[in-house]
């Protein structure tokens, strides 16, 4: 006569399979019965009129109208373009050995690099009271045309 196809460990395999089989699925129902989901309205979040996430709804008094024209999408066009006409600046540090310095705008207190090739008088140094022309460089604005006042 012929053995059996089923070993001693092939049956416990296939025991211990089904036994997971069933916890699983007896721990599954567990949760679905004791779950405190609520529905849908426990999961809605909203947005108070700070930009922060809460879970109570907005007040309708606090509603404010936006007119669909009022939103721009992307970046918003100039009004104008930068002022490039003469200004005037204190030379804030020049290097006379190697021919290059900065201006301190006096309106806008913003600083701009200056070189020697474009200053039309000799004699100027640190602290120096400036008239300038900006003109646009590779690494931003430059003054041009620097003449000592």
């Amino acid at each position: 006569m012929g053995k059996s196809q089923e070993t001693f460990s092939k049956k416990e395999k296939e025991k211990k399979r089904l036994k997971k089989r069933e916890d699983k699925k007896k721990k599954a129902a567990e949760r679905r019965a004791n779950s405190t989901g609520g529905g849908l309205d426990n999961m809605m979040a909203y947005i108070d009129e700070d930009g922060n996430i809460v879970d109570t709804p907005p007040d309708p008094t606090k509603k404010k109208v936006v007119n669909a024209e009022d939103i721009e999408i992307g970046v918003p066009k100039r009004d104008k373009a930068p002022d490039l006409s003469t200004k005037t600046g204190i030379v804030d540090f020049f290097n006379t050995d190697k021919g290059y310095g900065f201006i301190k705008d006096l309106h806008s207190k913003e600083k701009y690099f200056f070189h020697i090739k474009g200053v039309l008088d000799d004699e100027i140094g640190q602290g120096n009271k400036v008239n300038f022309e900006l003109e646009k460089g590779v690494k931003g604005m430059n003054a041009v045309n620097v003449m000592k006042v």
